[in-house]
């Protein structure tokens, strides 16, 4: 997708310097979202990932991949902020979690503040399942009370969707993580301190209830299904794999979600019909 030319505000030729909002300026941030109403918010967690990788992982892959997809989307990354819903993790040191009712506050009141600023579109672009059923109360809200066009992306499925045959599929702390950081932070990963990964044998088939449609057990402690706290193979993580796996997934996913887009306009009426719709609301 082409990016709109440069446009003059106030005398100033306005070029985006950033994809990530909070190093703009206000003539910048003014400009974008008039030249392309697309926000997109990056969500993730703080929690304990084994001894190998930091405990931002999956907010550094959300935010990593956000700016990948807004580059060729011609979006804007706003602040998604580091914490998300992990209570899952909480046994371990170096987890923290927001509650359900504040982090879907934390998101709303995010996003309504850009639908305000003239923001008509919203990708979510989610590394961390634990926030999906807040992400989708507050997508639903969004759309109904601000009248924005909302598509959440669950980019850890999409990395599983694309890489998991090659790389032990999607674990907690294994070789799809450890791509997603090895490739942008290599200082933050300790392939040498590998150890102590999980016998996941016994935990397998309720993790991956956890991540189908028709069944969805609760649990209530990560230690159910992974004893020491992580599982998988991250020894085979390299630099590059890890830049080609954010490549694709960025393309993938900004691919996908233009057309998404396109017919969410046509099916929801359109960015008008939505501006009315919240006024009246």
């Amino acid at each position: 997708m082409a990016i709109p030319q440069p446009k003059i505000i106030r005398n100033y030729e306005v070029k985006l310097p950033s994809r990530k909002l909070e190093l703009l300026t206000q003539p910048e941030v003014a400009s974008q979202l008039e030249n392309n109403p697309l926000i997109i918010l990056p969500a993730g967690s703080v929690e304990q990932h084994g001894p190998h990788l930091p405990a931002g992982t999956d907010t550094f892959a959300a935010n990593i991949i956000a700016e990948r997809v807004a580059e060729k989307m011609d979006g804007l990354v706003i602040p998604g902020g580091p914490l998300g819903v992990t209570p899952f993790h909480m046994p371990y040191e170096a987890t923290i979690t927001l509650s359900h009712e504040t982090y879907i506050r934390v998101v709303y009141e995010t996003c309504e503040s850009l639908a305000k600023h003239g923001a008509k579109r919203l990708m979510i672009v989610n590394w961390h399942e634990g926030n999906s059923s807040s992400l989708a109360i507050a997508a639903e809200r969004l759309h109904r009370e601000c009248g924005l066009s909302v598509l959440t992306v669950q980019a850890c499925y999409v990395a599983a969707e694309l890489y998991g045959p090659t790389s032990g599929g999607l674990t907690h702390g294994g070789e799809i993580e450890t791509l997603a950081i090895l490739a942008a932070y290599p200082e933050l990963v300790h392939l040498d301190r590998i150890e102590g990964s999980s016998d996941h044998k016994h935990g397998s088939r309720m993790d991956k209830l956890r991540r189908t449609r028709s069944y969805q057990p609760v649990l209530s402690d990560i230690r159910t299904i992974a004893p020491t706290g992580w599982y998988g193979n991250p020894s085979r993580a390299n630099v590059k794999k890890g830049t080609q796996m954010l490549e694709d997934l960025g393309e993938a996913i900004a691919n996908e979600a233009s057309e998404i887009f396109i017919l969410l306009d046509e099916v929801n009426g359109g960015i008008a019909t939505l501006d009315k719709m919240a006024k009246k609301e």
